[in-house]
């Protein structure tokens, strides 16, 4: 499978982990997950868009990401206590990997050297959506200019 975020995980475990996905779709416009349910598996794009969104009470759901080909879709199934931090839907078709994520957890406590490398991934991923989710706040309600970081003296 090609994916940049499976890229450089040990071939073993990574062999492992695809043996426990099947493959899924979904039409455009279905919504995958929603932010406070219950995070049990995640995906892997291979085709199509998937839109990650925001909350916002009193508004409607901000747009902070859009993922596509080989992008992890879910990261929460792996940080207790286990519920998506974001919703998500489908803006395309799409085809993905899905895993169930009480297996892949079981998994990483087999091979902690597989598991140690699978959630430094993920944490990359954390880290990026963080700020991807921190730049569009900034530029949906902050005042302009606001965002800029000022260095202190």
């Amino acid at each position: 499978m090609n994916s940049t975020f499976l890229h450089g995980l040990p071939s073993e475990g990574l062999d492992r982990l695809m043996a426990c996905s099947h493959e899924v779709s979904f039409p455009a416009g279905t919504r995958i997950f929603d932010e406070g349910e219950p995070a049990d598996r995640f995906w892997i794009v291979r085709t199509g868009a998937v839109t990650l969104d925001l909350q916002a009470h009193g508004r409607r759901a901000a747009t902070v990401e859009t993922l596509g080909h080989g992008d992890l879709l879910g990261w929460s199934w792996l940080v207790p206590p286990y519920d998506w931090r974001l919703g998500a839907e489908a803006f395309s078709l799409v085809r993905a990997h899905e895993f169930d994520a009480r297996t892949v957890r079981a998994l990483c406590e087999v091979d902690p050297a597989f598991g140690l490398a699978l959630t430094r991934r993920v944490l990359e991923v954390v880290t990026h959506r963080l700020q991807a989710t921190r730049v569009r706040l900034l530029d949906l309600y902050a005042p302009h200019g606001s965002g800029v970081m000022r260095v202190p003296q």
